[in-house]
């Protein structure tokens, strides 16, 4: 059956709920399948690093009706237990819609909702808000709840007396604890990677659920769907095998720096013969051999900058690369192939300087963005739509000295002419043409996931293609 782990707000508690109930079965020798709800990356982290399986993501937005069905049900029918943590509060959506909310995904794959409440301050009144939700959408299953934050056994014997008279199940409760407890930054929580003592840390999460937790309720409520298939191979059933029969190899920028990618990129198109072997720029490595791509995904390039400028193997393995093989970029990705990066200091970090651009702090860009092909592209076509998803605080400033002196090989006549890709827009936004193509290059703000339209991975192969046959 499987539920979905939703709050009436962010940083009620989604993310604790759902680390404890992952380690409890972990613990137990369950394998579990999280899903995270929205094109979250960190959370996702979280979840996958204490489960042990890849987290999927469910957007309905991003990814369209099918895929969210199709991922749910194929990866999930693999798993013993199957959790789904929520986004924001349980009915925010695009805008002022409920459209690819918690409650339109619970919904859309027929999931019961517990509701995981922030209880600190909350006495009598917290009826009042937990009726509210259970009687707003009458087509939503709510599950019953789980009171974060209490106090003490007074404050928690008070709460559940009142919300067992309203009707409103408790299905246990955490208290405050230093375990529970993880550190944000700028985009959200701190990444899995960067907390120290991670394994240990997260130990004691299953004797929490077990004291704390009405585990043989939830041991019901996590039972996985029936069905069990591979959804990403079900995309490229109809490819025809001996089309795809040459192998080609794609480096992929994986390190502390550079780590927003969905899973579902790499297993696209490792359905058409792309193998992606990870590469770290941070660490100043050159790029692995015989490799005919490079993909650089999103990000903290801005936290590595300083480090990231002194790494002349692998910048000047991009310089040498650009021009002459495809790359393609998502919006960290993007930062690493600017003139510099300027941090919050004023100070200046030259970097590969393929785009004539330096990248300043600015104000939050978030939401989902549908881009509208100017061009044909690497990855989209004239007139064509995408749909992606933009997270970031930077913006591009041109540089005074861009690096385009002619006498650089990898600035050759084919590949230095950059255009737009597409117009991009978004709720409440303007439409702005956006990002930087040509024959040989793809760099953007917009995250995609690739499952979404399996044009992009076809597209991309053929591009490695057309570089080997030249």
């Amino acid at each position: 059956m499987a539920f979905v782990v939703a709050a009436p707000s962010s940083g009620s508690g989604k993310t604790i709920l759902s680390l404890v109930l992952l380690a409890w079965a972990k613990s137990q020798g369950f394998r579990s399948q999280p899903f995270k709800i929205g094109p979250d990356y960190l959370d996702a982290e979280h979840l996958t690093k204490v489960s042990g399986s890849r987290c999927r993501n469910l957007d309905i937005p991003l990814c369209g009706f099918d895929w969210v069905k199709k991922s749910f049900q194929g990866y999930g029918g693999q798993a013993d237990f199957v959790l789904v943590e929520g986004v924001m509060g349980l009915f925010d959506g695009v805008g002022a819609s409920d459209y690819g909310s918690t409650a339109s995904v619970a919904k859309y794959l027929d999931l019961p909702v517990v509701l995981v409440v922030d209880a600190s301050g909350q006495a009598a009144s917290i009826a009042a808000l937990l009726n509210g939700f259970c009687l707003h959408d009458e087509k939503l299953r709510i599950a019953g709840v789980v009171l974060n934050k209490i106090n003490s056994k007074r404050h928690l014997e008070l709460l559940t007396q009142v919300l067992t008279r309203s009707g409103v199940r408790v299905l246990g409760h955490l208290p405050r604890d230093s375990q529970l407890t993880i550190s944000s930054k700028n985009l959200g929580l701190v990444p899995a990677h960067e907390l120290d003592g991670f394994e240990k840390r997260y130990e004691g999460l299953a004797f929490l659920a077990e004291r704390h937790l009405d585990l043989e309720t939830f041991k019901k409520l996590l039972l996985s769907p029936q069905a069990c298939f591979d959804p990403v191979k079900s995309l490229f059933e109809n490819e025809n095998e001996n089309f795809f029969s040459q192998k080609y190899s794609v480096a992929i920028a994986q390190d502390r720096a550079f780590h927003f990618r969905y899973e579902e990129m790499k297993e696209c198109l490792s359905c058409l013969g792309v193998e992606l072997i990870p590469w770290s720029p941070l660490n100043d490595e050159a790029l692995p051999p015989s490799v005919s791509g490079l993909m650089i995904p999103g990000g903290f390039p801005e936290e590595f900058a300083e480090l990231l400028s002194t790494c002349r193997r692998s910048l000047n393995e991009i310089r040498s690369f650009y021009g002459k093989f495809p790359i393609y970029a998502e919006c960290g990705g993007m930062m690493l192939l600017g003139e510099s990066i300027y941090d919050t200091e004023g100070n200046n970090f030259k970097l590969s300087g393929i785009l004539p651009y330096s990248f300043t702090k600015s104000s939050l860009k978030v939401g989902y963005r549908k881009m509208i092909g100017i061009n044909d592209t690497l990855l989209i076509k004239k007139n064509e739509l995408l749909v992606g998803h933009e997270f970031h605080r930077w913006h591009l400033v041109s540089s005074p000295n861009p690096l385009n002196d002619s006498s650089d090989q990898y600035l050759d006549a084919k590949s230095s002419s950059l255009f737009k890709p597409w117009k991009m827009s978004g709720y409440l936004q303007l439409e702005e043409e956006e990002g930087f193509s040509n024959c040989l290059l793809h760099a953007s703000w917009v995250h995609l996931h690739w499952a979404s339209n399996i044009k992009l991975a076809k597209r991309w192969r053929k591009s490695l293609e057309l570089v080997i046959t030249q």
